[in-house]
């Protein structure tokens, strides 16, 4: 499947459909970028830095954006994108399970940005970051049944699990772990260093999960606690796709 079939799937202007055919012939050879930029723009309130001291009545204040431009994989699905910093750790989960037309359609690629800011609202210190994430494909999760106990034999804190190749990048990886997480909104599906992939359950702070690998395209997932257990299964694992967007400076 084309970049452009993707895109005629899930936008109606034929304009955007047409921009995202450009994207094929010239993104090829450089597929993801990504660009720093400082724009100043009034605000309410200055977050100090190690260069700047608290004003009582600050006029404005300098707001940082990312442009993240990317020729999204050539799969249906949704994306999820992540920023990481210079260690590797995801610090700002930036889109999650979203579709195409959640994104800005560019000239030649899809975009979007990011404020600088980590996942708590705090801006992050200059240095070097990195955008990368996943094409989800179209995962399916069902409910099997309910269980008093769990079973003993089952039990995985994470799994492996092989992608489908992206012939529009050079992104060689063919492996990812994935483990099932809990918070307050939901259980999801998640990458072992965080990122989410796939919305499994609405149920909030399940204070158990399992998962265990079914077959190469399937997992079982067990969620709850004792006297309340709720066993489910995810197909298709097998149709996710990495894409990367590389290493940019942070001003």
């Amino acid at each position: 499947m084309t970049v452009a079939e993707i895109v005629r799937r899930s936008q109606s202007a034929a304009t955007m459909t047409k921009k995202l055919r450009l994207a094929i012939l010239t993104s090829l050879g450089a597929i993801c970028f990504a660009v720093a930029q400082d724009s100043p723009a009034p605000a309410e309130t200055t977050s100090p830095t190690p260069e700047q001291t608290p004003s009582p009545s600050p006029s404005a204040s300098t707001v940082r954006t990312v442009q993240l431009r990317f020729v999204p994989p050539p799969m249906e699905g949704t994306i999820s994108l992540g920023i990481f910093d210079s260690n590797d750790k995801l610090v700002r989960v930036l889109h999650r399970e979203a579709k195409v037309d959640n994104f800005t359609i560019d000239e030649n690629a899809l975009k979007t940005t990011w404020d600088g800011k980590n996942d708590a609202g705090e801006d992050l210190p200059p240095g070097k970051y990195r955008a990368r994430g996943y094409l989800v494909g179209n995962l399916k999760v069902e409910h099997l049944e309910k269980l008093q106990t769990m079973p003993t034999d089952v039990y995985r804190e994470h799994i492996s699990v092989r992608l489908v190749i992206n012939p529009l990048t050079s992104d060689t990886r063919a492996i990812m772990d994935i483990a099932v997480t809990s918070n307050g909104k939901g259980c999801f599906l998640i990458t072992t260093d965080g990122l989410p992939l796939l919305t499994i359950s609405t149920a909030a702070n399940v204070p158990w999960a399992s998962i265990e690998k079914n077959d190469e395209k399937s997992a079982d997932i067990w969620l709850g606690a004792e006297g309340n257990i709720e066993h489910l299964r995810v197909s298709n694992i097998d149709k996710m796709m990495a894409f990367d967007c590389g290493f940019f400076e942070l001003k």
